[in-house]
């Protein structure tokens, strides 16, 4: 017999997590939805406890309609999201669950479970002084209940703190935990007040940065926070720093007061509001744990087929699936300062894809397996490629958040987007952008004559090698790290490099491969530099320069070995004229191997739309 979690529930309901938790359904409740689509609530047991605060994410309401989940089935938990309603439950979001017995293999309910009734804790009171004090949750009293904030009419708000806001009851307003002032909302601050505490969280949070100049030295970081009203940018200098960044957590709430208010320097900001907020030596942060009602993060989402009509430079909120992530690479600053780069491609139900172009920290981390839902708000739009968008150090990176976009994009994605291929508003250049976007067969590149027209034409095909011209496909480069412009020998051991205009005593070989590919309808000459030609090849070109010297029988063996293997195949084609004969060229962008998965993934796609 399968061993229930016990104490999951507890776990669950506390809000701590429980990962891949055996859980029995005891049962499912369906709910009709305001906007047309149904949810499903369900009650779970660890056959110690129940809890009814379970609720199938809508892209798993077919498991309920198909009377997959059904009562008495024993279920893996594999992935949740806990949300916190007002009046502080908690209600955890079904993701991704899997039935490990049918319901009709189980005799019934497992264990004589009883209903669990959440212990409300006292807050955990952090203040800057280092000091911590909690309670038991045995002798712990119910905390104070504090109301929601009120909405205001954001026209009114944006006009300051009036006197119709400040006659409301003082029970509409919750109190600091120190009680000198009542929270008042960020929409309503200004340079004028001296005496304020917002209530408000950290949606994001910069690493610390520093400056060195004639006036001396210097360090920074800033962030932004978020209530029901609006949003604002915090920085902190030097000594607040030092005092405040290790103690703010992204995510957490906090009453904050005390700090200096000036007009927004748009510049550096996304944020929607003419003031930002700096730190001084007066500030406060207190951790607030009643945190229900304060909004994770506020986005304006832009649909990607839009990006098209917005100015160059814009700053807007997106939110798509990512339908392919590029490998990490790291690129050379002018200061000699390294900072690694990672491309991705976001498609949402417009059918648009666009490339967005992460860095730093965001970009080593980041992780595509699965095609997330990825919501970015602050990214730059860009023109470079057609249309592209960049995370700066002040956009915020969210992968599967918990709002209502993401799971409307995921049901639309799971039920009919993962069948598109999506056009892409960004065209590749240099092997990035685009993503493996516009796939084509080697017989549809010629007739629809691509590449004819007054720009090129990218396209991805599945192709296999068949011939590989080994003749001159490596020639001897200027070993300047940017310059790959062929050298002279000047029969001294001297290399020349005209572009440099200098000499130097080595060279580095560099691979400029001419390959024939087919697929099943045709077959095609391309070209394939440097990195697409190696990947072919399984070999850096350092090493076949040395067997090319020494061993000639181990270099063919090398091109041998490459003939009919398949990949993916990037490919960027235009009709060029050399004396006076006009033809297509095609060169390889990007090569990597096949992922068969996802190709029959296309194909069974491919076949369905054919067979409708």
């Amino acid at each position: 017999m399968t061993q229930l979690t016990e104490g999951a529930i507890e776990a669950l309901s506390n809000g701590t997590g429980c990962n891949d938790a055996v859980l029995q359904l005891v049962n499912i409740r369906k709910i009709e939805g305001g906007n047309g689509s149904p949810r499903y609530r369900v009650m779970m047991s660890d056959g110690k406890h129940t809890l009814s605060s379970f609720m199938l994410s809508t892209q798993l309401n077919y498991m309920a309609e198909e009377n997959i989940l059904a009562p008495n089935c024993i279920c893996v938990l594999k992935r949740h999201v806990t949300n916190i309603l007002k009046d502080g439950r908690r209600v955890v979001i079904i993701l991704e669950i899997d039935v490990i017995e049918p319901a009709g293999e189980v005799a019934g309910k497992l264990g004589d479970p009883t209903p669990y009734t959440e212990v409300l804790r006292e807050c955990v009171y952090v203040g800057l002084m280092g000091c911590s004090v909690t309670a038991s949750p045995q002798s712990a009293p119910a905390p104070e209940v504090r109301p929601p904030l009120q909405p205001q009419n954001r026209n009114e708000v944006n006009r300051g703190f009036t006197k119709d806001f400040g006659k409301k009851a003082p029970s509409a307003m919750p109190s600091t935990p120190g009680g000198s002032s009542k929270v008042v909302p960020i929409a309503s601050l200004n340079p004028y007040q001296s005496k304020w505490t917002i209530r408000a969280r950290v949606t994001n949070k910069s690493s610390i940065r520093t400056w060195s100049n004639s006036r001396g030295d210097g360090k920074l970081f800033s962030m932004e926070i978020v209530d029901e009203s609006g949003e604002i940018r915090v920085t902190g200098f030097n000594q607040e720093v030092d005092k405040f960044f290790s103690l703010i957590e992204v995510g957490k709430v906090y009453y904050v007061s005390k700090g200096s208010l000036k007009i927004a320097n748009k510049q550096y900001t996304s944020v929607k509001n003419d003031y930002e907020m700096t730190l001084n030596g007066e500030s406060t942060f207190i951790p607030c744990e009643d945190s229900c009602d304060v909004p994770i993060v506020q986005c304006d989402f832009v649909s990607i087929s839009d990006l098209e009509n917005r100015d160059k430079d814009a700053i807007v909120d997106v939110i798509g699936v990512c339908k392919g992530v590029e490998e990490i690479t790291r690129l050379t600053t002018k200061t000699n300062r390294e900072v690694s780069k990672r491309t991705l491609n976001l498609m949402d139900m417009s059918g648009k894809v666009v490339t967005v172009t992460l860095w730093g920290e965001e970009a080593e981390k980041f992780d595509g397996s699965g095609q997330p839902i990825v919501a970015i708000k602050g990214a730059k739009l860009s023109d470079f490629g057609g249309r592209s968008l960049s995370a700066s150090f002040s956009s915020t990176l969210m992968i599967n958040p918990d709002i209502p976009e993401a799971y409307k994009l995921r049901g639309w994605y799971d039920k009919e987007g993962h069948a598109i291929d999506g056009q892409s508003l960004t065209e590749m250049k240099g092997g990035s952008g685009g993503g493996n976007t516009n796939w084509k067969t080697l017989s549809d590149v010629k007739t629809e004559h691509l590449g004819h027209g007054d720009k090129a034409d990218y396209y991805t095909c599945i192709a296999t090698i068949v011939y590989l011209r080994k003749e001159n496909c490596l020639y001897q480069a200027c070993p300047s790290q940017d310059c790959n412009k062929k050298v002279v020998d000047q029969q001294n051991g001297m290399f020349r490099c005209e572009k440099c205009d200098k000499e130097f005593p080595n060279f580095k070989y560099r691979l400029i491969l001419s390959a024939n590919i087919a697929d099943y309808a045709d077959n095609q000459w391309v070209t394939c530099f440097q990195e697409s030609a190696e990947a072919i090849l399984g070999q850096n070109a350092a090493y076949l320069g040395q067997l090319k010297d020494s061993n000639e029988a181990a270099f063919d063996e090398v091109f041998q070995q490459a003939n009919f293997n398949t990949f993916v195949f990037r490919s960027r084609v235009k009709l060029e004229t050399y004396n006076d004969e006009s033809r297509i060229k095609a060169t390889v962008m990007d090569v990597k191997p096949v992922d068969h998965k996802d190709y029959s993934k296309r194909l069974i796609m491919n076949i369905r739309k054919l067979s409708a």
